[in-house]
Order: structure tokens, then C-alpha cells, then sequence
């Protein structure tokens, strides 16, 4: 047993040397990459059609320069998706549960949609830290609202997914931790916590793919309101 639970969602290193980039380049060697032959394999086809039908419904409420970002957030779908699935195998490290990783992610891609607005289209972007039809006397008191709800917006996307991610591994953990206590002394208990563990499970792949979703919706969002 761990001495501290939260020990797993430690960065690991092998003789002093992280482990985390080969972490995040192993997604990029297991997606298959597509060949020049006429027919292409089952896998192969499942992941064109499966990034051609989330393109075109992320895309769709963007106008023609939001188009432009299509290869980013697809690209950062399928890297956050299969970093979050590949964490769930046992023995392995989920490098989305830390914090800096998700804020790396975040802040870049969100200041990038602000910066764009500012450039594009400034008074469009400034006008929304101020509703229109505000009272003279909350004028001051909502931008100040407003320019802090703004900067808020990458530090909720990075909590969000490390939130659910981090949640989600310690139940497993404490529900396998209390079946591997439970099997020697109470069997049946112990069949119902495996088969809680199993359902428990399913779930978290599950959430891996709604949060890798929708931390790429969000940002599309973001985008959508600076283009």
C-alpha cells in the first residue's frame, strides 16, 4: 500500500532521468498514420471517420477564419484523449492529472483567441467586459467582473481536467485498495467491490473522453466569440 495516495500522481523517473516525455510521445507512435494504398485498414478508417465527424461538429459554429484552427484542436483532441486512456492501464502515469502540463495547454491556446480578438476585431472583443444597456453606476464594477472572469478562463480549463482526471484515479485507487483488503476476509464483499471497480472503471474512460472533449469545446468557444 502507497504511503500517501496522492503519490501516483507523482512525475516518475527512472535512475533521475522523467519519465514524463516519454509519457507524451508515446500517443503520437500508436495512432496509426494513414498509407498510399487504395484500402486502408479497419483502424485506420475508424480514426479518418472519427476525426472528420468531431472537425466538422466543432467547426460548425465558427465562421471561415475560425476554420483555421481545425488541425490545432484536432490534433489537441486526440493527443489530450489518448493520454487520458492510456493513463487508465495499470503501470502507467497520466501525465494530464498534473496541473502545469494542463495550464501549458491552456494559457497558450486561450491567450492566443484573446490576442486574435484584440487584433481583429478590438472593439467587438472589449465590448464584452461591458453588457450593453448597463447602468452608469455598475459600469465599473462589472468590468472589473468581467476582465476577472477573462482571466479565469485558462485556470478553469486546466483545474477542470485535472480535477475530474485526479478524482476519478483515487476512487479507483481506494476501491482496489479495499478489494485486495477485503478478499481474504469477506470473498463475497470483496466480488461486489471488484465488480464496483469494473463499473468504476468504464466510467473513467468515459470521463477521459468528455473532459479531453470538452476542454477543446471550450476553447472553440473562446475562439468563436474573438474571430
Amino acid at each position: 500500500m502507497a504511503l500517501n495516495l496522492f503519490d501516483q500522481f507523482m512525475s516518475p523517473t527512472h535512475m533521475g532521468v522523467p519519465l514524463m516525455a516519454i509519457a507524451l510521445s508515446l500517443p503520437w507512435a500508436l495512432i496509426p498514420s494513414p498509407t498510399n494504398r487504395y484500402q486502408t485498414n479497419r483502424l485506420v478508417t475508424l480514426q479518418n471517420w472519427f476525426i472528420k465527424v468531431f472537425t466538422q461538429q466543432l467547426l460548425t459554429p465558427l465562421n471561415r477564419e475560425g476554420h483555421k484552427w481545425a488541425l490545432i484542436l484536432t490534433s489537441l483532441m486526440i493527443f489530450i484523449l489518448t493520454l487520458n486512456i492510456l493513463g487508465l492501464l495499470p503501470y502507467t502515469f497520466t501525465p494530464t492529472t498534473q496541473l502545469s502540463l494542463n495550464m501549458g495547454f491552456a494559457v497558450p491556446l486561450w491567450l492566443a483567441t484573446v490576442i486574435i480578438g484584440l487584433r481583429n476585431q478590438p472593439t467587438a472583443a472589449l465590448g464584452h467586459l461591458l453588457p450593453e444597456g448597463t447602468p452608469a453606476p455598475l459600469i465599473p464594477v462589472l468590468i472589473i467582473i468581467e476582465t476577472i472572469s477573462l482571466f479565469i478562463r485558462p485556470l478553469a480549463l486546466g483545474v477542470r481536467l485535472t480535477a475530474n482526471l485526479t478524482a476519478g484515479h483515487l476512487l479507483i485507487q481506494l476501491i482496489s485498495i479495499a478489494t485486495i483488503t477485503l478478499l481474504p476476509m469477506m470473498t463475497t464483499v470483496a466480488m461486489l467491490t471488484a465488480i464496483l471497480l469494473m463499473l468504476l472503471t468504464l466510467l473513467e474512460v468515459a470521463v477521459a473522453i468528455i473532459q479531453a472533449y470538452v476542454f477543446v469545446l471550450l476553447l472553440s468557444l473562446y475562439l468563436q466569440e474573438n474571430v
